[in-house]
């Protein structure tokens, strides 16, 4: 089979159309039809910030993917014909690390468009572990899915990195319904961070500098959207105090999740720590912030970082999604494959607010 797909071949410039074919799978390997792929962050950082890609260049890019599987190697036969959401990370199940609960650590772990070609393609092998099955899916990626909330198997794709992180970073954290959640950025895993809190049950608080991604949370229901540079943190907390005794919500034990990925950002969350808090850190910089760290001591609270999320989580994200508790048709805009580099351009710059997935 000749699979078509969108290789990036050097720091900043353009990706390059190739064709190469998949002859025989290996065991384990499944061959997914792409029904779609988003555009992350990640990507542009490969393509304009020179972060490595752990496969040597050229490689397509892309891990936020759902479509079909249409062949399999001899261990996943079974999965033929389904439907599926392929993780963002693919751990390898059976090292120590899987084997003690920690699979998003594993050495082994495969990331599609890192570590082997990825969805900016018409196909892509992927290993069958793990990979989620879309219950009741129609043979039309276009059409709806089950459960009336108007999303197709295209904006599932956006399931793989920006629903699914922000998910695992809620489940760690421990959040429990009727406690206060603070989301530190709005934009694509922050929006997705803030309607999560919500489908759990927690009163859900949005923090961002942009009015247009104000806006989009207040759109998918958040309720309580503040400009945090309205003010200093320590009036902020103030604010989020006096709204907590409003809301009924504990005045301890905040889940806050960092997901600006700017020193502000972190810098503001570290500071809205009350006791018992948990600051569960999902966005990326590579800039330095200082800190005073004697915090989580005096507060009793605590600081942790997540990657990824374990496929075994899966399954959960996508009933939520098909439900309508999540919704992802709002903020995301389907393209054409073909354009993908306009696409990536309107990323890189900034162009847009939406999430952007590619559709062969």
């Amino acid at each position: 089979m000749q699979v078509v797909g969108y290789e990036m071949v050097g720091v900043g410039e353009p990706v390059q159309r190739a064709e190469r074919d998949v002859l025989e799978l290996a065991a384990g390997d499944v061959l997914v039809e792409v029904a779609g792929c988003g555009i992350c962050h990640t990507d542009i950082g490969f393509l304009h910030d020179g972060v490595r890609t752990r496969r040597q260049l050229p490689l397509v890019l892309g891990h936020e993917i759902s479509g079909r599987v249409v062949r399999a190697g001899p261990e996943f036969a079974a999965l033929v014909g389904e439907a599926v959401v392929v993780p963002a990370v693919i751990p390898c199940g059976a090292c120590e690390d899987c084997a003690a609960g920690r699979s998003m650590i594993c050495s082994s772990q495969i990331m599609p468009g890192n570590d082997v070609h990825g969805g900016f393609a018409s196909h892509v092998v992927v290993p069958g572990r793990g990979l989620c099955v879309v219950p009741g899916a129609p043979a039309d990626p276009d059409a709806p899915l089950p459960g009336g909330s108007g999303a197709t198997l295209r904006h599932l794709a956006v399931i793989a990195d920006a629903v699914s992180t922000p998910y695992q970073a809620l489940v760690r954290s421990g959040l429990q319904a009727g406690e206060l959640a603070i989301i530190v950025g709005l934009g694509g895993v922050g929006g997705y961070a803030a309607q999560l809190a919500r489908a759990m049950g927690a009163h859900v608080v949005g923090l961002d500098i942009d009015p247009v991604r104000r806006q989009a949370a207040q759109d998918v229901g958040v309720a309580h959207v503040f400009d945090p540079a309205a003010t200093d943190a320590r009036a902020l907390r103030k604010q989020l105090l006096g709204l907590a005794k409003d809301l009924g919500a504990p005045a301890t034990r905040w889940t806050i999740v960092e997901c600006s990925g700017s020193t502000a950002g972190q810098e503001l969350a570290f500071g809205l720590l009350v006791h018992g808090a948990t600051l569960m850190v999902v966005g990326f910089t590579m800039k330095r912030v200082e800190l005073r760290l004697s915090n989580l001591m005096a507060f009793d609270a605590r600081a942790v970082g997540t990657w990824g999320c374990a496929p075994e989580l899966y399954p959960d994200i996508v009933r939520l999604v098909m439900s309508g508790a999540v919704d992802v048709c709002t903020p995301t805009e389907l393209r054409p494959l073909a354009e993908v580099q306009a696409a990536l351009d309107d990323v890189h710059h900034h162009r847009t607010t939406r999430r952007i997935v590619l559709v062969p």
